[in-house]
């Protein structure tokens, strides 16, 4: 199984952060590669995302949800995956790890993995920039108001 990992550092508090990420639903909003994610009860969601062009579906559930430290999912159907973001406090605000691993059915496994793991590293940067940005437009001053 293929894993995919990914650090960054955002100039926010861990419980800032964490409230971003912590909201599976918005993540369609972060990445071209999400097509749509849709909440099938309190912990478990239906991703429909494209790798290569080939569309590919999955059910997950969230394993553990412990604010703000670790947020984590395992795949119930479909394509089978598993991961988690850790959230650990550092100097700088939050450092963010992302984990990621994942099958794929054999007639699939060449072109989906050749693809999917420069596009899931980007996906879960794209996720981390945007909720990087998210953070820190609620932090600029408005126009007028002091710095």
């Amino acid at each position: 199984m293929p894993i995919i990992e990914h650090d960054a550092e955002i100039a926010a508090s861990p419980r800032e952060v964490f409230a971003l990420v912590g909201r599976v639903e918005t993540f369609a909003d972060y990445s071209d590669a999400i097509d749509t994610i849709v909440r099938l009860g309190e912990r478990r969601y239906r991703w429909r995302v494209r790798i290569a062009g080939i569309p590919l579906e999955f059910d997950v559930e969230i394993t553990e949800f412990a604010p703000p430290e670790r947020f984590a999912w395992r795949s119930v159907s479909g394509v089978p995956n598993h991961g988690e973001y850790r959230l650990t406090p550092s100097e700088g605000g939050t450092r963010i790890h992302l984990t990621l691993a994942y099958s794929v059915p054999p007639p699939l496994e060449k072109v989906v993995n050749a693809a999917a793991r420069p596009l899931l590293h980007k996906l879960g940067r794209d996720i981390i920039d945007r909720v990087e940005a998210q953070l820190n437009a609620r932090q600029r001053p408005r126009d007028g108001a002091p710095p």
